[in-house]
């Protein structure tokens, strides 16, 4: 039954992302339809998880998001977190690798969408170019989506923060937005397999700006941490509860802590 259930909603998913991709052509004529072209996708995208594969996304914190310019630290488990994202923020602006732009379809939706790519073929000129665009972004009044880790890490692997999110926090003076989760014991980043349960994205108290830049590295990670630990200890009862396992490869590296 889970095989059947993970093979349905990947089925869906993949030829309603294709749909989109193609219907969403003439949005590409702006940013802001765009923008609401990724809302919708991503929409449907929990919707799909929800009947289809059996998985409930549930958002905590709201109430902690503020308005206007953001930079958001996300933990990264899979892509069910890059698409939800997706349907929280209004003006949202990923950071991502430059060569994502290249994907025939998905790329130019990026692109249009005015992300922030990262051209690393650049060296150290690269980190300049980044915060220009990232600066531009935040003078929009765009919230900055980040993964401080720069890929997708299985539950409870050690974290391995980059100095991106610090060097952004320091060059743009807006408050950073935690964001906890447990969505890789449900969408796991190198199988097909949807495990059903409630995956928890969860929206921390925000770091206001003008911390030292060491100081805020080392809370931003401990809250995220911290936070993720409980939601992926709390995720593997749910799932234990329900008769369903984590394959050992894909199983946190040690128990988190409660």
């Amino acid at each position: 039954m889970l095989a059947l259930r993970s093979l349905a909603f990947n089925v869906c998913f993949y030829a309603a992302t294709t749909v989109i991709a193609f219907a969403g052509l003439p949005a590409l004529a702006s940013r802001r339809l765009v923008l609401h072209v990724a809302r919708t996708w991503a929409r449907l995208t929990l919707w799909l998880l929800r009947t289809v594969a059996g998985i409930e996304v549930e958002f905590r914190g709201l109430e902690n998001i503020p308005p206007g310019p953001l930079l958001v630290a996300a933990k990264h488990q899979s892509a069910l977190e890059t698409v939800a994202l997706c349907a929280i923020f209004p003006n949202f602006a990923y950071i991502l690798k430059r060569e994502l732009l290249f994907i025939p379809l998905f790329g130019w939706h990026l692109s249009r969408g005015g992300m922030v790519a990262i051209d690393r073929s650049k060296g150290t000129r690269a980190m300049a170019l980044m915060n220009a665009a990232a600066a531009e972004a935040v003078r929009d009044g765009r919230q900055l989506i980040i993964f401080p880790e720069g890929t997708r890490r299985p539950p409870g692997a050690p974290p391995a923060y980059k100095q991106g999110l610090s060097h952004l926090y320091t060059a743009l003076g807006v408050p950073c937005l935690p964001v906890a989760l447990n969505t890789g014991l449900f969408w796991s980043r190198n199988s097909l397999v949807r495990r059903p349960g409630k995956a928890v994205i969860a929206f921390l108290p925000p770091i206001p700006p003008g911390l030292p830049r060491q100081e805020f590295q080392a809370l931003a990670l401990e809250r995220i941490e911290s936070a993720s630990n409980v939601l992926i200890g709390g995720g593997l009862s749910d799932l234990s509860a329900a008769g369903h396992t984590v394959p050992a490869s894909e199983a946190p590296a040690a128990a988190p802590r409660r």
